[in-house]
């Protein structure tokens, strides 16, 4: 499987003539070519043909869908907003506090696949509408659990992975199908804009509703109203385009989806999909440890450096760090992954495995620049900050770049459940369990030392430091992506191909490259 990949690792793949033999059976044409990274990009008449929907239309749609993308991400980081108050209203520690996001992910993580199996085989948008109007009433409803009740709002916050579940393993999905190539890097790009600029407003939301209504419980009151607004643009503007319409040829029948079963064991065989999924779980790891506990952290740290009151039983805890980290997630979000999208389309014109390495180069470049914030905290709030923010924007280099591997090495039919089991992956072993994790390890430490201030700081600085090494280890597992990703990706492309699987038998065989030389060999053995 691995054999097509003989390049040298960092370089471009050999240039050899790939072209198939005259009279080749069940092979387009564009097949024959691999030197093309997209073969046949239809232009824009041919999408508008192929997909019934105009650019404008599908540009519509595409805005539509980052503003719900945005909404769910600034949901679940408006508790991150108001967790210290949280905290004083029912009287928990760092490990339950840990738990509220450890519940939410851990239902998201269980439902996404059921969406995924729904996606792939029923109606998208309907789907979607149904799971975010369900997420609007549980959000507005753990917003007026009683103090004595921490429990129900664990319950609640499960619940709401329900609605995030319906969406993120859907929703990149629709833009797969209404763009290629190019088109689907830019648009992924802008979609994934939302996460880190969505997770900064719920950050800022968060803090001043706070503080304007005097009561955290109205900063989860904001985005029930606007999902809402979410599930109106989704039923009015949204449209469901055919599956993998565009990377097919026109005269093609559409492909039929194969059992659930069926889809599991390919992608398993994947190699390219399991090892970004894996890197994407260092991602989740180390972004879901801090989305939740960096305010808590810059918080104590100003306490420590005697630059803030301590956040005492009964009082509001004051602090600006929520709205100051809350702005670095945006800035850095939209430049991370705009930055990581460009230099991908850039290298790409040299070097067919790019996009894994940016991603490698990312979390690798992040680890130590997380560790030297956490390491300065005690010292220089400013260099923490500075830091943060070099450290956030190499990490954030990785978000589009991952979706976009995901499209490019699956085939339609089985995206949505692939998309499904990268979630479960990357939250079960990452963002699902980190923020309990964060916090089991500090309460450890913090029983272990003398109560203070200081021991309170230092536990939870020495648990943080964990973020920095699962970063290294997803740097490690993108780099393995690269080895692989060139076949895994010719195979997927292969198989989307008009008449390839209703044209060749068994028996037929076509030409693809393998170790410089065209080769021939029977269609199946290069299906995933």
């Amino acid at each position: 499987m691995a054999g097509a990949d003989t390049a040298p690792f960092l370089s471009q793949a050999d240039d050899t003539d790939d072209r198939p033999v005259p009279g080749t059976a069940g092979l387009p044409s564009s097949l024959g070519n691999t030197k093309s990274e997209h073969p046949e990009v239809p232009d824009r008449e041919g999408l508008q043909r192929i997909t019934g929907l105009s650019a404008g239309r599908s540009a519509l749609i595409v805005a539509v869908l980052c503003y719900i993308n945005l909404l769910n991400y600034m949901d679940r980081f408006t508790v991150a907003g108001v967790l210290p108050d949280i905290e004083q209203f029912f009287d928990i520690g760092d490990s339950s506090s840990g738990l509220i996001q450890t519940v939410f992910i851990s239902s998201y993580m269980v439902l996404a696949p059921v969406f995924g199996y729904l996606g792939d085989r029923y109606n998208r948008k309907y789907l979607m509408c149904g799971g975010i109007a369900f997420w609007s009433l549980v959000t507005l409803g753990s917003s007026f659990i009683p103090r004595e009740r921490f429990w129900l709002l664990l319950l609640t916050r499960g619940l709401v992975g329900v609605g995030e579940a319906s969406y993120s393993t859907i929703a990149p999905t629709l833009i797969a199908d209404l763009f290629v190539a190019d088109q689907r890097s830019r648009m992924l790009s802008v979609f994934y804009f939302a996460i880190p600029v969505g997770s900064g407003l719920g950050y800022i939301a968060g803090s001043k509703v706070k503080d304007m209504a005097g009561d955290w419980h109205w900063a989860l009151r904001v985005t029930p109203g606007l999902g809402v607004v979410a599930v109106l643009l989704l039923f009015l503007v949204v449209r469901e385009p055919p599956r993998g319409a565009v990377e097919r040829h026109s005269d093609s029948p559409p492909l039929t989806p194969t059992s659930w079963w069926a889809d599991l064991r390919a992608l398993a065989r994947n190699p390219s999909f399991i090892l970004s999924s894996l890197g994407f779980t260092a991602v989740a790891f180390v972004t879901g440890s801090l989305a939740l506990w960096a305010p808590a952290f810059l918080l104590r740290s100003r306490v420590v450096l005697g630059e803030t009151p301590p956040c005492l039983p009964g009082d509001s805890c004051s602090s600006s760090d929520s709205l100051i980290f809350g702005l670095i997630t945006c800035l850095t979000g939209v430049l991370g992954v705009g930055l990581g999208v460009e230099i991908s389309r850039r290298l790409r014109r040299t070097n067919p495995r790019a996009d894994p390495l940016v991603c490698a180069a990312g979390l690798l470049g992040s680890a130590p620049f997380l560790f030297l914030a956490l390491a300065c905290a005690r010292g220089s709030i400013v260099a923490t900050y500075i830091f943060i923010f070099v450290g956030e924007t190499l990490l954030s280099m990785n978000w589009a770049i991952v979706a976009d591997i995901l499209l490019y090495v699956v085939i339609p039919t089985r995206r949505s459940t692939a998309e499904a089991f990268q979630i479960v992956l990357s939250h079960l072993l990452g963002d699902a369990g980190s923020p309990y994790l964060i916090g089991l390890i500090s309460d450890r430490l913090r029983r272990a030392w003398p109560p203070s201030f200081l021991s309170e700081f230092r536990a939870l600085q020495f648990s943080l430091m964990l973020c920095a090494f699962v970063g290294a280890l997803g740097g490690a597992a993108f780099l393995g992506t690269a080895m692989v990703i060139e076949g895994d990706r010719r195979r997927a492309q292969l198989h989307v191909q008009a008449g390839l699987l209703h044209e060749a038998g068994p028996d037929d065989r076509i030409v693809v490259p393998q170790r410089g030389r065209s080769t021939r060999v029977p269609v199946s053995s290069v299906l995933i």
